[in-house]
Protein backbone atom coordinates (compact mmCIF):
# COMPACT_ATOMS: atom_id res chain seq x y z
CA UNK A 1 0.00 0.00 0.00
CA UNK A 2 1.45 3.38 -1.00
CA UNK A 3 0.06 6.47 0.69
CA UNK A 4 0.75 10.11 -0.12
CA UNK A 5 3.69 11.56 1.84
CA UNK A 6 1.34 13.33 4.28
CA UNK A 7 -0.57 10.10 5.02
CA UNK A 8 2.03 7.56 5.99
CA UNK A 9 0.93 4.30 7.55
CA UNK A 10 1.32 3.95 11.34
CA UNK A 11 4.55 2.21 12.45
CA UNK A 12 2.65 -0.82 13.75
CA UNK A 13 0.81 -1.28 10.46
CA UNK A 14 4.03 -1.20 8.48
CA UNK A 15 5.63 -3.80 10.76
CA UNK A 16 2.70 -6.14 11.20
CA UNK A 17 0.86 -6.01 7.90
CA UNK A 18 2.78 -8.80 6.26
CA UNK A 19 2.75 -11.19 9.21
CA UNK A 20 -0.83 -10.60 10.33
CA UNK A 21 -2.16 -10.53 6.79
CA UNK A 22 -0.42 -13.81 6.02
CA UNK A 23 -1.88 -15.45 9.13
CA UNK A 24 -5.40 -14.27 8.29
CA UNK A 25 -5.13 -15.12 4.58
CA UNK A 26 -3.88 -18.61 5.38
CA UNK A 27 -6.72 -19.11 7.86
CA UNK A 28 -9.28 -18.11 5.23
CA UNK A 29 -8.10 -21.00 3.07
CA UNK A 30 -7.60 -23.55 5.84
CA UNK A 31 -10.18 -25.18 8.04
CA UNK A 32 -10.73 -22.90 11.03
CA UNK A 33 -10.92 -24.37 14.51
CA UNK A 34 -13.79 -22.52 16.18
CA UNK A 35 -14.35 -22.48 19.92
CA UNK A 36 -16.87 -20.66 22.09
CA UNK A 37 -16.23 -18.31 25.00
CA UNK A 38 -19.16 -17.10 27.11
CA UNK A 39 -21.95 -18.50 24.89
CA UNK A 40 -22.61 -20.41 21.68
CA UNK A 41 -22.57 -17.15 19.69
CA UNK A 42 -19.40 -15.75 21.31
CA UNK A 43 -16.82 -17.30 19.00
CA UNK A 44 -13.03 -17.41 19.02
CA UNK A 45 -10.63 -19.01 16.57
CA UNK A 46 -7.00 -19.97 16.80
CA UNK A 47 -6.41 -17.14 14.33
CA UNK A 48 -7.88 -14.62 16.82
CA UNK A 49 -5.49 -15.89 19.48
CA UNK A 50 -2.47 -15.90 17.18
CA UNK A 51 -3.14 -12.41 15.80
CA UNK A 52 -3.58 -11.04 19.31
CA UNK A 53 -0.19 -12.45 20.33
CA UNK A 54 1.49 -11.08 17.17
CA UNK A 55 0.12 -7.61 17.87
CA UNK A 56 1.19 -7.70 21.52
CA UNK A 57 4.70 -8.93 20.65
CA UNK A 58 5.14 -6.25 18.02
CA UNK A 59 3.97 -3.39 20.24
CA UNK A 60 6.04 -4.66 23.20
CA UNK A 61 9.18 -4.45 21.06
CA UNK A 62 8.58 -0.74 20.51
CA UNK A 63 6.96 0.08 23.87
CA UNK A 64 8.13 -2.47 26.47
CA UNK A 65 6.62 -0.48 29.36
CA UNK A 66 3.09 -0.54 27.93
CA UNK A 67 0.38 -2.90 29.19
CA UNK A 68 -2.18 -4.90 27.24
CA UNK A 69 -5.76 -6.06 27.65
CA UNK A 70 -6.53 -8.57 24.92
CA UNK A 71 -10.05 -9.80 24.24
CA UNK A 72 -8.93 -13.39 23.81
CA UNK A 73 -6.43 -13.35 26.69
CA UNK A 74 -9.04 -12.04 29.11
CA UNK A 75 -11.60 -14.58 27.86
CA UNK A 76 -9.02 -17.30 28.58
CA UNK A 77 -8.71 -16.13 32.19
CA UNK A 78 -5.94 -13.53 32.13
CA UNK A 79 -6.77 -10.69 34.54
CA UNK A 80 -8.13 -7.45 33.09
CA UNK A 81 -6.32 -4.77 35.08
CA UNK A 82 -6.51 -1.15 33.98
CA UNK A 83 -3.91 1.15 35.54
CA UNK A 84 -2.48 4.58 34.81
CA UNK A 85 0.16 2.92 32.60
CA UNK A 86 -0.29 3.24 28.84
CA UNK A 87 -2.58 0.34 27.94
CA UNK A 88 -3.54 -1.16 24.60
CA UNK A 89 -7.00 -2.74 24.30
CA UNK A 90 -6.81 -5.40 21.59
CA UNK A 91 -9.63 -7.01 19.61
CA UNK A 92 -7.57 -9.08 17.15
CA UNK A 93 -10.23 -9.89 14.56
CA UNK A 94 -13.17 -7.54 14.77
CA UNK A 95 -16.04 -9.59 13.38
CA UNK A 96 -15.04 -13.15 14.29
CA UNK A 97 -18.49 -14.46 13.37
CA UNK A 98 -18.12 -13.14 9.83
CA UNK A 99 -14.55 -14.45 9.70
CA UNK A 100 -15.75 -17.93 10.74
CA UNK A 101 -18.41 -17.99 8.03
CA UNK A 102 -16.23 -16.48 5.28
Amino acid sequence: MTLPFHQSAPWWQEQEDTTVQNVVRKALHDERKVMTKSSAVDLVTQTDQKVEQLIIQSVKEKFPEHRFIGEESVAAGEPCILTDDPTWIIDPIDGTTNFVHA
